[in-house]
């Protein structure tokens, strides 16, 4: 059985004020309820909301879901933000708890493996493979200022090989 904590009118014509009801759903607007659990008069200014907040608390817990008239009602009240509140938190605020753990929990898992292969390795191991980028680098310098030299020739080799291709066509 879903259970709604809903409104039902009553009054008079053009003077509604309404009950604040945990009723089945599947009941109609002004039917069979379960429990009273507050007032509301919206004529009244400023608006008059009476809410027993244990007995919407304890219908909440069990899982009754509010209108979305009532979760207003509720939420000027303070009623609602008690429940949240209780509950741990409101879901965009669980999953960012729940982000922000499984990314410190990362973290953690990276730095350990980072302290468990860093004792592995030999310092003797590290030195010469530190050595050779730094051997490879000045190698390279010495290949690039080359490739530099070659880089016009090289497209004028390619130029002249079109050339010929065309050459030879004609």
């Amino acid at each position: 059985m879903a259970v709604k904590i809903r409104l039902m009118r009553v009054g008079k014509r053009k003077q509604p004020s309404y009950r604040v009801v945990v009723a089945d759903e599947r009941k109609p607007r002004d039917g069979r309820f379960i429990e009273i659990i507050g007032h509301y008069g919206p004529r009244a200014e400023p608006s008059v909301v009476e809410i027993d907040d244990e007995k919407a608390i304890e219908w909440l817990r069990k899982g009754a879901q509010p209108s979305e008239a009532v979760q207003k009602i509720l939420a000027t009240t303070g009623v609602w933000e008690r429940f949240v509140a209780e509950k741990g938190s409101d879901p965009a605020q669980r999953y960012e708890s729940a982000r922000s753990v499984r990314r410190d929990r990362h973290a953690a898992e990276a730095a350990a493996s980072a302290a468990e292969s860093a004792p592995a390795e030999d310092s003797a191991e590290d030195a010469p493979a530190e050595s050779a980028p730094a051997e490879a680098s000045t190698d390279d310098a010495s290949t690039d200022d080359a490739s530099d030299d070659t880089g016009p020739d090289d497209a004028a080799t390619t130029d002249d090989t079109t050339d010929d291709t065309t050459d030879d066509e004609n």
